[in-house]
């Protein structure tokens, strides 16, 4: 069933987004947003992958802290915002919407709550994420940072915009019921013009 396949974009973002930057709060650390929509999503990367099963070694929070070790010895506390927009794609978002091996390779269980991501209540949750995450954005100012001094990582929201253009627009790997339709117009835009906006500044910059 398609609700087996994968969730939505925006809630991945929305609570990547919520999560990091209340653990950025805490930890008094500032971070990089292009880089926390990348970890929000990244797990999904095995959707692309065929010899992999969806919710499966990507989404272990294992496989997550070894790949975060080398980081948070560098880069200590700075990394862990990070890590914790990775780890909630499956914790909290799959486990909510579905079910992930997030203890994989330790046990290869799937673990979850398996609400339907096309139910009311999981549409819902997702809303909230998403409009609690738009006035965090605007309050704190991110949603300016965004169309700020470029930075060179601003390029890498390609990888979320292309998470939320896919099923949007090819229905790949699932078609975006239209209660759902506005968060992924909205999250697509942000980054699009932020992309936009940073490659016209690096084109000015050359001339």
């Amino acid at each position: 069933m398609k609700e087996e396949i994968t969730s939505f974009a925006p809630g991945h973002l929305a609570l990547g987004y919520i999560c990091s930057k209340l653990s950025s709060k805490l930890l008094k650390v500032e971070v990089n947003l292009p880089l926390i929509f990348l970890f929000s999503v990244l797990p999904d990367i095995d959707i692309l992958i065929p010899q992999l099963n969806h919710r499966g070694p990507t989404h272990s929070t294992i496989v997550a802290f070894l790949f975060f070790i080398p980081f948070l010895i560098v880069y200590s506390k700075k990394s862990v915002p990070y890590l914790i927009a990775l780890v909630q794609h499956s914790t909290i978002g799959d486990f909510f919407a579905g079910k992930t091996q997030i203890l994989w390779p330790i046990s290869i269980r799937y673990y979850g709550m398996d609400i339907p991501i096309d139910s009311p209540t999981n549409i819902t949750v997702e809303w909230i994420c998403f409009l609690i995450s738009i006035v965090i954005m605007v309050k704190s100012n991110d949603l300016r940072k965004l169309f700020g001094k470029m930075n060179n990582l601003n390029l890498v929201l390609f990888i979320p915009t292309t998470a939320i253009f896919l099923p949007t627009l090819f229905s790949f790997p699932l078609k975006v019921p239209i209660e759902h339709l506005f968060p992924h117009i909205a999250y697509a835009a942000i980054f699009t013009m932020s992309m936009v906006k940073g490659l016209y500044e690096i084109n000015i910059a050359k001339k």
